[in-house]
């Protein structure tokens, strides 16, 4: 059901409902500034924070609520969380989503790294990272080109930095903000973090005025591709944290409003990754990618997802139910943002007998809105799962091969 944040004003609230929208007269869209939004799924009391763990069940229970309220911009496509609260997110070191323990991710990074650095010949050169997370990434950048770099990141664990780039690269425990406009940039990369940012194009012209007449500087970004979410009903790749959506159009016209010019535009990583290369322009770009997509398209992607999302919501509800009244013991592989969405979206956590995660990091704490406790994979060989679910079908061939090689043989489903 599709209906206006007006509407979204008059409508009564569901049992367990909390927070209230915003007029639609303040609802303006933070990357094209229209005023006029469709508001197409609604979802209340969602952990703010998926990869946060916490110490104990109780406070993994007692985890902070809020709001998701996705609307799609009428003007430019882009999908934001209209309920978004920022207050309520506090990035620390405690916060936890490196994927680096996996030689599926590993391959993915070093591959996506070659080929920019070969592309732009960054041998040498100065690159930084905005929201660079624990490091591994602009670590391996400047490993593989002999670069120097500068990470930028409140989750900065100084005590995690190393490798043979350690002493060429920088860290600063910080959010990104202007008085690091001084940092010279050969490149500039950001992945992961754009999703994160309420206010897209203000961060984004924060970025494009610290390079200012450096007209030479690469900008690259990678974020989650909100089209696979709409067109597969991804709902576990929908959560708090992530208040802003992005599709190949609505962000090629954010980099080009922003005084970017479009290099290129592709996908990766099995179609979950949008990953777009630009450069600053010294006047407005008109250049158009291939991939984008119209506004009527995008609509139709959301009134796709929107008619179509409680049917797979219910499928899920059922087989998991279905499961446990069969006395199957089912393991969720992978505990990251995917497993929390996955399973506080259902409502559900008794049918699920153990989350399991390579991520020695994660292990024996707990997961935020479930309680759930993470536990190594080896903890599979006494549970000995019937079902294990993989939260992230890429992974699959990994994970089948660790299972084989602990001697188990689970019915395996991907989301």
């Amino acid at each position: 059901m599709l209906f206006t944040v007006k509407d979204m004003e008059k409508r009564p609230a569901r049992e367990g409902e909390r927070g209230q929208v915003i007029p639609s007269t303040k609802q303006i869209c933070p990357c094209c500034g229209w005023k006029e939004s469709t508001i197409f799924f609604d979802l209340r009391n969602v952990p703010v924070e998926n990869n946060v763990m916490t110490a104990t069940a109780e406070a993994a229970l007692s985890f902070p609520l809020g709001d998701l309220v996705l609307a799609v911009c009428d003007h430019c496509g882009f999908i934001r969380n209209t309920a978004f609260n920022p207050s309520l997110l506090h990035y620390s070191s405690g916060y936890e989503d490196q994927q680096g323990f996996s030689p599926t991710f590993n391959t993915y990074a070093r591959d996506l790294s070659m080929r920019l650095i070969e592309k732009y010949d960054l041998h040498g050169k100065d690159i930084v990272e905005i929201g660079c997370g624990k490091g591994d990434f602009l670590l391996l950048f400047c490993e593989l080109g002999r670069n120097r770099g500068i990470g930028i990141d409140p989750a900065v664990v100084q005590s995690r930095i190393r490798g043979e780039a350690a002493d060429r690269v920088t860290f600063v425990r910080d959010h990104y903000s202007e008085q690091y406009a001084h940092y010279p940039a050969d490149m500039v990369i950001c992945r992961h973090t754009l999703e994160h940012i309420q206010s897209t194009a203000e961060f984004l012209g924060t970025i494009r005025h610290s390079i200012g007449k450096r007209l030479d500087t690469i900008v690259f970004f990678e974020v989650p591709d909100v089209t696979r979410i709409l067109r597969d009903l991804a709902y576990w790749d929908i959560y708090y944290e992530h208040c802003s959506y992005f599709s190949p159009g609505s962000l090629a016209r954010l980099f080009r409003a922003c005084g970017f010019e479009v290099i290129d535009i592709s996908m990766a990583y099995d179609d979950q990754y949008l990953l777009i290369e630009a450069k600053p322009a010294a006047e407005p770009s008109i250049k158009v990618h291939m991939l984008e997509e119209s506004i009527e398209q995008m609509n139709l992607n959301v009134q796709y997802f929107s008619s179509q999302i409680s049917n797979k919501l219910e499928q899920w509800k059922q087989r998991l139910q279905q499961m446990h009244i069969q006395g199957k013991r089912t393991a969720i592989w992978g505990s990251g943002s995917k497993c929390v969405s996955f399973l506080t979206t259902l409502g559900m956590k008794d049918e699920i007998g153990c989350v399991v995660d390579i991520n020695p990091n994660r292990q024996g704490k707990y997961i935020p809105g479930v309680g759930k406790e993470i536990v190594p994979p080896e903890f599979l060989k006494v549970f000995v799962p019937d079902q294990v679910i993989i939260m992230n079908p890429i992974y699959c061939n990994e994970i089948l091969q660790l299972l084989n090689n602990m001697g188990l043989a689970p019915e395996v489903i991907t989301v």
